[in-house]
């Protein structure tokens, strides 16, 4: 799973990375620009793609025989 850290002080995010990996680039980040202020904003977990797509299609699956069905009569 991806995570993001997002900056409280500038707004500044880290790319999608593993959870390890982006935590050091937070903390990298506020030694450079704000050093001697304790790290904070938010973290962002995996994104969650293509739901509305599967959604669709498989309400379109479930009711094609409902409308073949009833153009058949």
């Amino acid at each position: 799973m991806a995570h993001r850290y997002w900056c409280d002080e500038c707004g500044h995010r880290t790319p999608r990375l593993d959870p390890a990996d982006a935590e050091r680039r937070h903390l990298e980040h506020y030694a450079a620009h704000h050093p001697g202020t304790a790290p904070a904003g938010h973290v962002e977990t995996g994104r969650r793609t293509g739901g509305c797509a599967c959604l669709g299609l498989t309400v379109l699956l479930l009711l094609l025989p409902l409308l073949a069905a009833a153009c058949h009569r």
